[in-house]
């Protein structure tokens, strides 16, 4: 009678030591009900054991592509994206000056091709400040194919994915105008999956030209911008690829003032030595306390399709972290793609290891099998 009480004893301990790890460890009591969907005609909510974000199909809050701003939730801590959203997409675009056709090519909306010749022939010196500030005043780019998708994009119904433990969210997107001698028609896909029992997503970008460049490149936020009042959100940057193997943590006072992107903090292919790896990230803290949070990293697993990428402060209190991906030759009917991973990590080790699992990728397949990332 003791030797049976006592085994019901040892049983029933395993039993709450047990339950105490998973909880401890984060570990949703039932995994068979993550991840959920809530789906209505603006916006797809996704909500696994870890995480919360939204993807917007039109009036988003800020931008439309990727993550919608403000809604990244780390469930561990409670802690939010604080910039305006996540892998955030721009234009199709190459070298060179388009001053010599820009002011001749107008859109539907308003919103001509040529983009980046402002500072060139901006009179107001205000504005012609701020164009510099923005985009500096080297190397110099030109749109191939717009709208600016982030901003301009008309409303997409994007298809839903759901796996045995995860759930996924494909956008497409053709451009719909071109730069004179080019065609529009290249078609933009985002893929995004979501897994439970993780506190990041993995994410791919990929473009099916119409067009020929000998340097094309598409260009998005990666992991998103950060507003803040004298760092009054965020305590430290760090981007691995600066400053030899260990990268370099940037204190928030760097950013107090506005600099251009061709300043500081930038990065190019051309002129850099190829990183082992290439990391962002930026350190949240609580805006009322100051008390620290997780960092929000996005990782780019192979370097080497990174072309350009800077981390500068803007007039307005908004950190840029544009990262242009590609910018190689690309004929008419080719792809290139990027894959990502962006989510929540407690310090820069966990970023690395999971970045040595999956480095060199590039692509990232998901049907209702499974999701898989390919070199």
């Amino acid at each position: 009678m003791t030797s049976r009480r006592f085994l019901v004893d040892v049983l029933f301990a395993s039993f709450v030591i047990a339950t105490f790890v998973s909880s401890s460890f984060g570990e949703p009591k039932n995994k068979s009900e993550w991840p959920k969907v809530t789906e209505d005609d603006r916006a797809i909510k996704i909500e696994t054991d870890m995480l919360e974000a939204v993807i917007p199909k039109k009036n988003p809050k800020h931008w439309m592509t990727g993550i919608e701003k403000g809604t990244f939730l780390d469930k561990k801590t409670g802690f939010r994206e604080v910039g305006d959203g996540l892998m955030v997409i721009d234009w199709l675009m190459e070298p060179g000056s388009d001053a010599e056709w820009s002011e001749d090519v107008f859109t539907a909306d308003g919103n001509g091709v040529g983009r980046y010749t402002w500072y060139e022939n901006e009179t107001d010196p205000e504005r012609r400040e701020y164009c510099l500030m923005a985009h500096g005043s080297s190397h110099r780019k030109r749109m191939i194919e717009g709208p600016q998708l982030c901003h301009r994009m008309k409303p997409v119904q994007p298809e839903i994915i759901h796996g045995p433990d995860f759930v996924a969210v494909k956008t497409t997107y053709k451009f719909e105008y071109a730069a004179p001698g080019r065609k529009p028609g290249s078609q933009w896909t985002q893929l995004i999956v979501f897994p439970v029992g993780v506190r990041y997503f993995l994410l791919m970008d990929k473009i099916d030209s119409v067009n020929s460049s000998p340097e094309m490149f598409l260009r998005n936020d990666t992991p998103g911008c950060v507003r803040h009042e004298k760092g009054d959100t965020f305590s430290e940057i760090y981007l691995s690829y600066l400053s030899g193997p260990k990268g370099i943590r940037i204190p928030s006072s760097e950013f107090f003032a506005p600099f251009p992107p061709d300043l500081k903090f930038g990065y190019r292919r051309d002129t850099h030595q190829l990183p082992d790896t290439f990391i962002r990230a930026y350190h949240l803290r609580n805006k009322e306390t100051g008390a620290a949070g997780p960092w929000l990293a996005g990782l780019t697993l192979d370097p080497s399709i990174v072309y350009e990428a800077w981390c500068s402060q803007r007039p307005g209190g908004i950190i840029v972290m544009i990262e242009e991906i590609n910018g190689k030759p690309v004929n008419a009917d080719e792809s290139f793609s990027a894959a990502h991973i962006v989510g929540y990590f407690d310090d820069i080790n966990q970023m690395h290891e999971l970045y040595e699992q999956n480095k060199g990728n590039t692509k990232l397949t998901a049907n209702t099998s499974g999701w898989k990332l390919e070199k």
